[in-house]
């Protein structure tokens, strides 16, 4: 649909609306009305638009001064959107009018909306019949009051060069009366839709067609026949680990002493680049010192059989980041949603408490786009859940049958602290890593018994500097890490279960924790919490004992990873992220491929 035009005639006397397409031109007629005296004209747009004016040199032989064009040269103005339209008549243009001395005689308005019919599915309505039938026939479409919040019909007025799309349902517009000719007729339309599934929404529309016979002027007309289209609205779909990265986000922030993180920034951003990934990089005017970019927004996408396009999903807790998904992610072809919140939002409703699977079966039912985990508290307890109304949304998509896991249990209560899936070439494609302080229990035993029971953690903190042999006789340490264990096992057990693992599929990652108010956090970096970008992996360096001339917890990670062709890179988090309850995974967000699965296929 590229540069095809139509032209719209503005007025003085009264604004103008019209539907513009995305892709296509409106060649505004500025002359049409002229007020008498008028010379000159500028024209002005709105942010969501771009004005271009066309002249021929011959006839416009000076500079226009203060970008006011002259009348009668033959100047043509030309406009085009830049995406589609959140809101009808969301953009406008502004067309003043001029006399020889400079004085403003009158102003046009014209207001556009914006639709994208790539975006849209096409209905084709066909009648055929004599004409003398619809002479006491008319055809009836309608919306329930209902669904018409829900989806908006645009009408293809049938011109080649795309001069009419009248909008005709939806958005208040409840019915329409197609005027039928006789013959064969075949009218276009095209639905778009402006709500996802949801609680006490299925994510079904209809639309009726309904025939009615005239009765007289006194009396209602009767029905002689009605059928009904039913949509289905896209689910938004999350990506998980496993998919191929496309863009990686990072925060620049700076701690209290005004150093900034430029150092991990940068590891982040050589990590990005032998994944051959984009690097987006939030400047600190924008995050407003809020480095934790995974709890602010999640990426996943949304698809029809005819588009697909990617939707970031804007957590509710609102910090530092709370304007930059809907600033700077949102677009002409990346789409946005959020469910805000009546009340201060707790740690479980960030999205760190939120991740997806890769596909599964599990007892021969399939799940070719994975299942959705968030974290809560135990079964049955009346706090500590994520938020209803987020819940409500993530279990109403269906397409990715979500899993309630126990998280409660940690400081921050993310399951991005105990969980996380990589890739793999054998078995089911991927291994679920989880944190294991039995683990770590077992490979400090083994370099004791070696020898190396006097050296210490290689901690940046003093407090934390403890020797193997002071952790493992430490009874507070293995009573914190027996509870945080049992914890683990409680959801490994659920992720066996529900995702339909064997113990093959699962590799323990050495972590302790220590208990602070009686919630656990990590004692060092938490390597669980890693930055995943296909082969590529940038994991929290744990600062651990050095035995053999390196780092025995990176030695034994490597030998765990590298086995399944992954290439493990150690990021020094420890003051910026790993001091603040968080780690490399928490302060990176990542803009994955799609599943090459669709949807509609999937077998209820």
């Amino acid at each position: 649909m590229t540069n095809k035009q139509r032209v719209v005639r503005i007025s003085t006397e009264q604004p103008t609306h019209t539907v513009c397409v995305l892709g296509t031109e409106i060649s505004l007629d500025v002359s049409g009305c002229t007020p008498k005296g008028a010379t000159h004209f500028d024209v002005q747009g709105t942010a969501g638009l771009r004005v271009a004016i066309i002249y021929d040199p011959k006839f416009v032989t000076d500079a226009p001064s203060a970008l006011r064009w002259p009348l009668k040269s033959g100047v043509e103005v030309v406009v085009s959107m830049n995406g589609p339209s959140s809101a009808v008549n969301d953009n406008k243009v502004r067309v003043s009018y001029y006399g020889p001395t400079g004085e403003m005689l009158a102003g046009a308005l014209l207001y556009l909306t914006c639709i994208d019919l790539e975006d849209m599915s096409l209905v084709i309505l066909t009648t055929e019949g004599p004409a003398g039938i619809f002479k006491n026939h008319q055809l009836l479409l309608q919306v329930s009051s209902s669904d018409a919040p829900r989806l908006r019909v645009f009408r293809d007025g049938g011109n080649a060069s795309l001069s009419s799309y009248k909008h005709v349902l939806g958005s208040g517009k409840l019915s329409y009366t197609l005027q039928c000719s006789g013959g064969k007729q075949q009218t276009s339309f095209f639905v778009e839709g402006l709500d996802f599934p949801d609680a006490g929404f299925e994510g079904l529309v209809y639309l009726s067609a309904t025939l009615l016979e005239a009765s007289g002027q006194d009396s209602p007309d009767t029905p002689v026949f009605s059928d009904t289209v039913v949509f289905r609205m896209a689910p938004w779909i999350m990506t998980p680990n496993t998919m191929k990265p496309l863009e990686v986000f990072v925060c620049s922030v700076v701690d209290k002493s005004l150093r900034p993180n430029k150092d991990f920034v940068e590891a982040v951003r050589t990590l990005a680049k032998e994944a051959n990934c984009k690097l987006t990089v939030c400047p600190w005017k924008e995050n407003r010192n809020d480095q934790w970019i995974q709890d602010e927004m999640e990426f996943g996408y949304v698809e029809a059989p005819h588009k697909l396009f990617p939707v970031v999903f804007d957590s509710p807790r609102n910090r530092g980041l709370k304007d930059y998904p809907f600033k700077k992610i949102l677009g002409p072809d990346f789409g946005y949603v959020t469910r805000e919140l009546n009340k201060k939002a707790s740690s479980l409703d960030s999205f760190g408490n939120l991740e997806v699977s890769p596909p599964v079966t599990v007892k021969g039912k399939e799940y070719p786009l994975g299942r959705i985990l968030f974290g809560s508290s135990i079964p049955g307890a009346s706090k500590g859940q994520m938020t209803q109304v987020v819940r409500d949304f993530l279990y109403a998509q269906k397409v990715q049958s979500p899993v309630e896991l126990y998280s409660d249990w940690l400081r921050v209560g993310h399951v991005d602290e105990f969980l996380s899936f990589v890739p793999a070439p054998d078995r089911k494609g991927f291994r679920l890593l989880l944190a294991s302080p039995l683990a770590c229990y077992k490979l400090f035993k083994e370099k004791q018994r070696e020898g190396y029971g006097d050296v210490l953690l290689e901690s940046p903190k003093e407090e934390n500097r403890k020797t193997i042999d002071e952790i493992l006789r430490n009874e507070t340490y293995r009573r914190h890490n027996a509870r945080a264990q049992k914890c683990i096992d409680w959801n490994r057990s659920i992720l066996r279960r529900e995702l339909g693992l064997s113990e093959g599929d699962i590799i323990d990652i050495p972590q302790l924790f220590c208990l602070k108010e009686s919630k656990a956090e990590a004692f060092f970096p938490n390597m669980v919490n890693m930055l995943v970008l296909g082969e590529h992996l940038g994991i929290p360096k744990p600062f651990g004992p050095v035995t053999d001339g390196q780092c025995c917890l990176e030695a034994e990670v490597r030998s765990l990873l590298e086995p399944l062709g992954l290439i493990c890179t150690f990021i020094d988090d420890f003051f910026f992220y790993h001091e603040n309850k968080g780690e490399v995974h928490c302060g990176t967000n990542v803009h994955r491929e799609p599943f090459p699965f669709h949807w509609w296929n999937i077998v209820p």
